[in-house]
């Protein structure tokens, strides 16, 4: 696969730092920008993809929403970007029952573009202190767990994709394989 650009959007999460790296060990040209960049910026720096890390609160998404109801590159979500899609789309996000980071066991419901050869189930590392309630209006459900019902999701037509967990994190077995998958559908763009 060739050299993707791809942009982490960071929402001040502890593991934005980690996305990117990973992303650059996956051989991609990637960089950090904060969730203040104005659009403009972000289409000169022409990339491929954006990753929307996770984040502490939605209150300090910055523009997250707008990226994605308005840039038309593919998008992965993860955590509490995962959480900007779901609410920039009319879905709704509440207080999880289990805080914490912890290891959930995901059942893949549909292995879509990011989601393919991960399922019939996949061993994650995520954070329910949040999560995705209510799916968005045609958004596709592609996992859930005995935790949380919305653990992935995608948008009916753009490629706009949503995870709840970090797949950039060395405790989920097959993180590597979800962003090379995204990768795939960046390049296919």
């Amino acid at each position: 696969m060739r050299e993707l650009k791809i942009l982490v959007v960071n929402n001040y999460g502890q593991f934005c730092h980690l996305i990117h790296r990973t992303v650059r060990d996956l051989d991609m040209d990637t960089k950090i920008i904060p969730n203040v960049t104005p659009i403009e910026e972000i289409l000169a720096e022409e990339p491929d993809g954006l990753i929307l890390s996770g984040g502490p609160e939605m209150e300090r998404a910055g523009l997250c929403f707008d990226y994605v109801r308005e840039i038309d590159v593919p998008i992965l979500g993860i955590c509490l970007g995962h959480q900007a899609i779901a609410l920039a789309y009319g879905g709704h996000v509440h207080a999880g029952k289990k805080g914490g980071y912890a290891e959930i066991e995901v059942e893949v419901l549909e292995e879509d573009d990011i989601l393919r050869g991960l399922g019939p189930k996949t061993t994650v590392w995520a954070s329910h202190a949040d999560e995705v309630a209510i799916l968005p209006d045609g958004f596709i459900h592609l996992a859930r767990s005995d935790v949380c019902e919305i653990e992935a999701m995608r948008h009916p037509t753009k490629p706009i994709y949503g995870v709840q967990w970090h797949p950039e994190v060395s405790h989920t077995k097959k993180g590597e394989e979800l962003l090379m998958n995204f990768f795939e559908v960046c390049d296919r763009h």
